[in-house]
């Protein structure tokens, strides 16, 4: 959902953004009458000489009462609305899984104590020099966030299957869930050239 909203924000500020400069260029560059096309009659910016926003435009409202609040409050809501769309952007930590108990009420377990665990059992594959895992998502459909370091003989494809049918196997069965969605980062560890005397 997030990635919709975003791309569909990034794409109408890129769109308002490509017709304003498409505007001011025609104006600046005076294309109209280089190529010989009109423009619309409410087209602000007709030639060379034109600013954005005339003195008029600027003046206009300047000493109604309502103007200034008006202003400052659109600001703030528009501060605000821009805050919240980038705390959106970060992905939460998960602080509880719900465990399906089958006997009532589920059983919460912390999150931090399955990542701890699924960091533990990868690290422990063949070849993986350090894990890191971060739970996000729902409580009752977690998704995580696997980034490994690899030895330099470790082969990434075998790593990543084991690590796929084995420890995220092992901790989606462990917590009864359908599915544990994945998305595993693979990095190599680099080490110095040793000398030989």
């Amino acid at each position: 959902m997030l990635k919709a909203v975003n791309r569909v924000l990034l794409g109408l500020l890129g769109l308002g953004l490509f017709a304003l400069g498409g505007g001011v260029l025609l104006g600046g560059l005076d294309l109209q009458r280089h190529w010989d096309f009109g423009v619309p009659g409410w087209w602000p910016f007709r030639g060379p000489g034109d600013v954005v926003l005339g003195t008029e435009g600027r003046t206009r409202w300047r000493e109604e009462d309502w103007w200034w609040p008006t202003v400052i409050a659109v600001l703030a809501v528009l501060l605000v609305l821009l805050l919240w769309w980038l705390l959106a952007q970060r992905r939460h930590r998960l602080g509880q899984v719900l465990v399906d108990s089958e006997d009532g009420p589920a059983a919460r377990l912390n999150g931090r104590t399955l990542e701890h665990v699924i960091e533990e059992e990868a690290q422990a594959l063949d070849g993986v020099s350090r894990a890191h895992v971060r739970l996000t998502g729902r409580r009752t459909a977690p998704t995580a966030r696997v980034r490994l370091l690899l030895e330099p003989h470790a082969d990434p494809a075998r790593t990543l299957g084991r690590l796929s049918r084995e420890t995220l196997a092992h901790a989606r069965d462990s917590v009864g869930l359908d599915r544990l969605p994945s998305k595993v980062r693979l990095r190599e560890a680099r080490h110095r050239a040793r000398r030989a005397a």
